[in-house]
């Protein structure tokens, strides 16, 4: 079964590009909803994120986001610290979510495999493509939050060029090209692909 990651910067339709894939039966596990889904149920990492950003940062039981948010985006050291606790949970729920899949190929999307060196765990990479401004705009619609915000989250992530750069395949999101012949056409390529490994 052969592994696929699918990246992008923040606003670049990840997300849609992945639904698109499921659509044609392919499993895919989601990075963000994963991390997500660990902060608020694994006990562990719970402990140490209360451990590391205070009590408050939990609301009976709940993970309180906005305030997590305003204390990690605007220092670089505490992102940094939250990701090494994050992360190497995330991947391992990956890892086993990953062997329990049957189809040909599944996806794993995620926004920093090349920033967290996590992308030599992928057999192939695609990128989702869109220029900076376009991103900017979409992003700010989906979150309700200000230009300002995004371009911060931004800064956190790979240049756009470089993360296209270091991918197998490239989708280009940015309505010069059909995105659904672009996924259809992937996907004939990632299951010939697995059928030869």
């Amino acid at each position: 079964m052969l592994k696929v990651g699918l990246t992008g910067g923040i606003g670049s339709g990840k997300s849609l590009i992945a639904e698109m894939f499921k659509l044609l039966g392919v499993p895919v596990i989601h990075a963000d909803v994963t991390a997500k889904y660990l902060m608020e149920h694994d006990e562990a990492l719970k402990a140490a994120i209360s451990k590391l950003f205070g009590e408050e940062v939990y609301e009976n039981g709940r993970l309180n986001r906005p305030f997590l948010a305003s204390l990690v985006f605007k220092n670089k050291q505490r992102l940094e610290a939250l990701n090494a606790l994050v992360h190497p949970a995330t991947v391992a729920y990956g890892k086993k979510w990953f062997a329990a899949q049957k189809f040909p190929y599944s996806i794993k999307e995620a926004a920093i495999f090349f920033e967290s060196g996590t992308y030599v765990e992928m057999d192939k990479m695609i990128g989702v493509y869109a220029p900076a401004d376009l991103r900017l705009k979409r992003a700010m619609e989906r979150d309700a939050v200000s230009e300002e915000e995004i371009r911060k989250r931004m800064q956190h992530q790979m240049n756009e060029e470089e993360k296209m750069s270091r991918c197998d395949y490239v989708i280009q999101n940015d309505g010069t090209k059909s995105i659904i012949e672009q996924v259809l056409e992937l996907n004939k390529v990632l299951i010939e692909i697995s059928n030869c490994k």
